[in-house]
């Protein structure tokens, strides 16, 4: 009996060293060091480290943002860093030059919560997330801390269609490279390419990697007239689609701090769709619009998921500027989901809104869906605007309408907030069927039978919504 009991404690003691073995051999993290003569900066030392591991060092790059004072765009140096895991790790951030008095981790919807002391903070990570590290109150000289999923790309050197770029700081001749059909690019871990990726009437191409594609280049990355195009796990200033169909954007990371430096565009393209992507830019974060810039024609299936949105200058999210006024043009079926948005600043009424639907040039909007859209207190500008416009310094002429627009969990935390809009044009270009449902602003749900709601308001007061004339059926559930 004792030597069976023995032998069932081994037992036991074997299966569950082999069961935490397997734990442990499970988890896996990569750190790449930066290439010699990389833009590097000292603000922050980022380590990181599995559970009784060691710590590991990743650089911090230079990057840089937008700070808007009096209608000028000054940049600001921030950093950045990257690594790739899986499991969980402890990440540790010193603040070099002095100590940290209070400290955040965004986007706020994560629940992270920094343990502080003295100069450094700490904080652990199970799943990839791509994060603002801010410390002392300090947004234009913050983190950008990218934590990737384990690249799982293996080059073949012998494969004729690979274009690849290792470890190290790699110049394009003529600062371009234009990607042919049926290529794939692959910037690794560790690289700088310097200069601009173009994949221009081409197919079936795919752009992938964990390096980064010059940050001071205006449209690192640029797709035009292509079908079947894949962006995926690198980091550059902006990343535009337009004239294509089919095109996949995912983990890409875009941070911009020049005039006019939209993140992710997209212009009369159809079944783009963007899944976990970062954008902070010093224009709006992605746009949709008809025609424009050349490409001709209408724009439809655009989605967007598991994304962190900062819009230093301009909208988080914009829609509808742009078309063809002598032959127009429809923007239709997009949805939004599981976004949060980081910052939204934007001094001029005409260009407010986190959630902006603006249908100008004879456009045609409808079937839109936000959903499950987390908005922080963002320093200035409205939550929504939706209007049917004409707007003389961009357009030609003012939108057709703009229909079937859903909100839905939408929950915005805040005290900055200016009044939000939403108007039609005339009672041919009206905003019709609008629906918000389960909006709720600092806590309180808006529905149209909320409690503390006089019986002589609109629904839209209580969310400092001014719903104007040429609308119809705005609905709050």
């Amino acid at each position: 009996m004792k030597n069976k009991s023995l032998l069932l404690s081994l037992v036991l003691c074997l299966s569950f060293t082999v069961f935490i073995s397997a734990a442990y051999a499970a988890g896996k993290l990569t750190v790449y060091p930066a290439p010699k003569g990389a833009a590097v900066m000292n603000d922050f030392t980022v380590k990181i480290r599995q559970s009784g591991g060691q710590w590991q060092e990743t650089p911090t790059y230079l990057v840089k943002v937008d700070k808007v004072r009096a209608a000028t765009h000054y940049a600001e140096k921030a950093s950045m860093a990257y690594f790739d895991f899986s499991g969980e790790v402890e990440v540790s951030v010193t603040l070099n030059a002095k100590k940290i008095d209070s400290a955040r981790v965004r986007p706020l919807s994560y629940g992270i919560e920094p343990k502080v002391a003295g100069k450094t903070l700490t904080f652990k990570l199970d799943k990839p997330r791509n994060l603002s590290v801010e410390v002392n109150g300090d947004i234009f000289h913050n983190l950008h801390l990218f934590a990737n999923p384990i690249d799982s790309f293996i080059p073949d050197e012998k494969d004729q269609n690979l274009i690849y770029f290792g470890a190290g700081i790699h110049a394009l001749e003529n600062g371009k490279m234009y990607v042919p059909s049926g290529k794939t690019v692959y910037v690794a871990g560790g690289a700088v390419l310097m200069g601009q990726i173009l994949v221009e009437n081409a197919r079936d191409v795919k752009i992938m990697g964990r390096g980064i594609v010059d940050h001071t280049v205006k449209m690192g990355v640029h797709v035009a007239n292509s079908k079947n195009v894949t962006v995926e796990g690198i980091f550059c200033t902006q990343c535009a689609v337009g004239g294509s169909d089919s095109a996949l954007i995912r983990n890409v990371k875009v941070i911009s701090y020049y005039g006019w430096g939209d993140g992710m565009n997209v212009f009369a393209s159809s079944n783009v769709r963007y899944d976990g992507v970062f954008c902070r830019n010093s224009d709006d974060c992605h746009t949709v619009y008809a025609t424009r810039k050349n490409f001709t024609g209408s724009s439809k299936n655009i989605t967007m998921k598991n994304a962190t949105l900062w819009a230093d200058v301009a909208h988080p999210i914009q829609i509808g500027t742009h078309g063809n006024t002598k032959n127009p043009d429809v923007i239709e079926n997009l949805c939004y989901t599981n976004i949060d948005i980081l910052d939204h600043k934007e001094q001029q009424i005409d260009y407010q809104g986190c959630m902006s639907i603006n249908a100008g040039d004879g456009n045609f909007i409808r079937n839109v869906t936000f959903d499950n859209i987390r908005v922080e207190n963002f320093r200035q500008g409205q939550l929504v605007n939706l209007r049917v416009f004409y707007n003389s310094k961009y357009c030609t002429s003012p939108g057709r309408g703009v229909e079937n627009v859903l909100f839905r969990n939408v929950t915005y935390n805040g005290t900055r907030s200016e009044m939000s809009v939403i108007a039609g044009y005339d009672e041919n270009r009206k905003v019709k069927n609008i629906t918000f449902e389960n909006l709720i602003i600092n806590g309180v749900r808006i529905s149209d039978d909320m409690p503390d709601k006089p019986a002589w308001y609109k629904t839209g007061d209580m969310a400092r919504i001014f719903i104007g004339e040429h609308v119809e059926n705005v609905v709050f559930k």
